[in-house]
């Protein structure tokens, strides 16, 4: 599935957010635990030397469903990120294919904590996040099997993220993971 987003930081106050997504179809509230693994041996499947991560390998427990996801970003000709190609499935054990993954070799990167408030609106999924120790994102969302003209839909999804007249960052072009790995400074060999 291809996965073309926009993450924007949130600097106006919650509640003015809230109060303008509410207008937008609610579909609930859901505590999400990411925990990122990397491959000490596999180039592709840890961060570089910038610290971008380009392929990576996720499990997640949101409220009591778990996944494992395996995520292959993309990126222009500049190096900026366009979207994800994302590979996901449900799990039953979470510990059991920790336990696997362990057995692999791959080891734990991070563990992200995040409060996900989602709405629908359209084609679009539209999620303000509380991030611990990172702050307020919203994230805007369009995800399809079609070959489609990305910028251009980037473009749509940015147009619609304005139209919300919300005082918020620039596109970050970096992820959560990302981010985390950048404020506590880790470095892999």
């Amino acid at each position: 599935m291809k996965e073309i987003e926009i993450l924007v930081e949130v600097y106006s106050p919650i509640e003015e957010v809230i109060n303008i997504l509410s207008k937008f179809k609610y579909l609930g509230t859901k505590e999400v635990v990411d925990t990122y693994y990397y491959d000490p041996l596999r180039k592709n499947l840890k961060p570089n030397s910038s610290n971008q991560i380009n392929e990576c390998l996720r499990l997640r427990k949101k409220d009591d469903t778990n996944f494992i996801t395996y995520k292959i970003d993309e990126f222009d000709d500049d190096g900026k990120w366009l979207y994800s190609n994302e590979y996901e499935t449900q799990i039953n054990d979470i510990t059991v294919v920790n336990n696997i993954l362990e057995r692999l070799g791959l080891k734990k990167l991070i563990t992200i904590h995040n409060k996900k408030r989602t709405y629908k609106y359209q084609e679009y999924e539209i999620v303000l996040e509380t991030v611990k120790d990172l702050g307020y994102f919203l994230e805007v969302e369009f995800c399809t099997n079609k070959d489609i003209d990305v910028k251009e839909k980037k473009l749509e999804i940015q147009n619609f993220i304005d139209s919300l007249s919300l005082n918020i960052s620039q596109e970050l072009n970096i992820g959560k993971p990302e981010m985390i790995i950048n404020k506590l400074n880790i470095k892999i060999d």
